[in-house]
């Protein structure tokens, strides 16, 4: 894959139950020029399913938008019913700038599938992180409360008008939220106790919202097979808190308790550059350049 510019987009879809549907779906990404699905994984309980794929940023908005028409005819949430929150058959958008992409280019990216979303499907379009028109929306949480049952009701109100479309959602597909954001890197580090309230303790005061780093969410969870807790954490822009601010900071609270770090995790897919800072950090390296990975070059 010989691509120069590279955005990834993870939508999410309301269908997690029939297996013909979920294929319909995932075929729109398969055998395209400069697309590559990388992942979809489907939980029946939530009923929903989970694509992950990269590519040219015009051909992946094209394949993208293909996908949406196909969920638009196949999904009708008058009769959808699952565990996850949802508001749309095409639930949210988000485009990710990975490789020669700036962030600039990703939001525009998302604001043209917004727009085309709207013209050709007739689904409107909340704008969210940080394509959002204004701050309220940049929580996707915030935009879908009240789900799809009370999106009709939601969308009279001035402060809900969509960023495109009517101020009424698609009568079986809803409404969506497209936007750009940061790689999300999935990071736990585990410590050497069973006790969960240390590592809960831990967590709260990692995370931004609990007075600790700016873009990190963080929370307790315990490893029962194990026998052991870790701190479990989501990295929402590792360019700004890099993986090794948050590891030495669970160090510095776990030193409270007098409990040590004994190993880490990386969950799904990691962007090259987060990796290579942590080896600029640790190894105290100087003028390191991305360019000086061997693979990078091939």
């Amino acid at each position: 894959m010989s691509m120069n510019k590279i955005v990834e987009c993870v939508p999410n879809f309301s269908e997690g139950r029939n297996p013909e549907n979920i294929e319909k779906i995932v075929n729109c990404f398969r055998n395209k020029t400069d697309v590559k699905l990388l992942d979809y994984s489907s939980d029946a309980d939530h009923n929903r399913m989970v694509v992950t794929v990269v590519g040219e940023p015009m051909p992946l908005a094209e394949a993208v938008l293909e996908a949406i028409g196909v969920a638009k005819d196949i999904i009708d949430l008058t009769k959808h019913i699952g565990q996850h929150p949802r508001m749309g058959a095409t639930d949210v958008v988000p485009f990710i700038p990975i490789r020669n992409v700036t962030k600039e280019e990703a939001i525009e990216l998302s604001k043209f599938v917004g727009e085309q979303m709207w013209s050709r499907y007739g689904i409107p379009v909340f704008l969210y992180e940080k394509s959002a028109s204004n701050p309220d929306r940049e929580n996707l949480a915030n935009i879908r409360k009240g789900q799809f049952e009370g999106m009709a009701e939601k969308m009279k109100k001035p402060e809900w008008t969509p960023d495109f479309g009517n101020k009424a959602p698609h009568p079986t597909a809803g409404v969506t939220a497209v936007g750009m954001r940061m790689p999300l890197v999935a990071f736990n580090v585990n410590l050497d106790t069973d006790n969960l309230d240390i590592a809960t303790k831990i967590g709260k005061r990692v995370r931004f919202i609990g007075g600790g780093l700016r873009f990190v969410k963080a929370m307790g969870v315990e490893l029962k097979d194990r026998h052991i807790v870790q701190v479990s954490m989501n990295l929402t822009d590792y360019t700004q808190t890099p993986i090794y601010m948050a590891v030495e900071m669970v160090k510095v609270e776990a030193r409270r308790y007098g409990v040590n770090v004994i190993g880490s995790e990386v969950i799904g897919l990691v962007p090259m550059q987060a990796l290579v800072d942590c080896a600029e950090y640790y190894l105290q390296i100087e003028e390191f350049k991305p360019s000086q990975v061997l693979e990078s070059n091939l």
